[in-house]
């Protein structure tokens, strides 16, 4: 990748965690989804990850959730956006996980390429606010992918570190991992890689060649992170699972508000963001019949 390349504008719009506590404008449920889509897309973002909820907030691993979810979605935007499922989780057997891919298909699903500790801090308290394992270990990394290339979906995988880039290369040597691969970034969290634009340029100089890359800045290190990220020629995600807040600390009242944010920080270092149709061209997503719906003037 290089500067020359149109930048891929990935909202996280509702992550398993934060809550309407945290921030009221997490969506819950399928309406909600899709309406927070239609701010998405017409602001400039071209994927959308997501983690299912059922409409009290509570994070969702089933089929009719995941379901209910994209087609909110799609009839809000149609197809003028790419859909991302998450995978990463804690306690849910891999062939959960299968089941809501193979049913929903969507273009995208994340996939975690390593176990760590995975933490959030708190100086004032000098304790943990929370603490786990997050364990993928090969065994789980490859049953997903395997059912990955069976349903045409593409990988995107998500490193937190520089080891995780690391299990890449023997994915690919095995035959069950094939480029070009869509490779996301993860700093911020404690137990991965720290945030800083070093860090990010050595975790880009181990991706293999011809990989997409792009970075997911978690908390109050994601505008740092997105700039570097623009800077050094990647792709970018932004959204209310990863962080609450516009650079100026006052918080989002939508996603809608970090895509802009994100469109304007990118037209600004002198890169253009992607059209729908770019990004699965540089993702080398597999083609699709057209989703209807509404929407299909595209992003402005």
């Amino acid at each position: 990748m290089s500067l020359e390349d149109p930048v891929v504008i990935t909202c996280s719009i509702s992550g398993a965690i934060a809550n309407r506590e945290q921030c009221p404008a997490i969506p819950y449920t399928p309406a909600e989804y899709g309406a927070e889509a239609r701010r998405i897309v017409d602001e400039g973002g071209v994927m959308i990850h997501i983690h299912a909820r059922k409409p009290d907030g509570t994070p969702s691993y089933e089929v009719e959730d995941f379901q209910a979810i994209t087609d909110a979605i799609r009839e809000q935007v149609g197809d003028r956006v790419i859909i991302n499922f998450s995978t990463g989780t804690i306690g849910v057997p891999v062939a959960k996980r299968i089941d809501y891919l193979r049913a929903c298909r969507p273009e995208v699903a994340a996939l975690n390429m390593g176990s760590m500790n995975y933490a959030k801090y708190s100086r004032s308290r000098r304790d943990f606010v929370f603490k786990m394992v997050f364990a993928n270990p090969f065994e789980e990394i490859i049953e997903l992918l395997q059912a990955m290339n069976e349903l045409q979906i593409k990988p995107e995988h998500e490193c937190f570190d520089v080891g995780h880039v690391g299990s890449l290369p023997p994915l690919i040597d095995m035959g069950v991992l094939h480029e070009p691969l869509h490779v996301d970034c993860v700093m911020g969290v404690v137990g991965g890689i720290p945030p800083s634009a070093r860090n990010l340029a050595a975790m880009v100089d181990n991706i293999p060649e011809r990989s997409h890359w792009g970075v997911i800045g978690i908390s109050r290190d994601q505008w740092m992170l997105v700039a570097a990220a623009l800077t050094l020629g990647g792709s970018i995600r932004v959204g209310l699972e990863d962080n609450l807040y516009l650079p100026d600390g006052a918080m989002a009242r939508s996603n809608g508000e970090l895509i802009a944010k994100a469109r304007q920080m990118t037209v600004e270092v002198g890169r253009r963001p992607a059209s729908v149709e770019e990004a699965r061209a540089m993702l080398a997503i597999a083609e699709r019949e057209p989703v209807a719906g509404a929407g299909a003037e595209g992003p402005r």
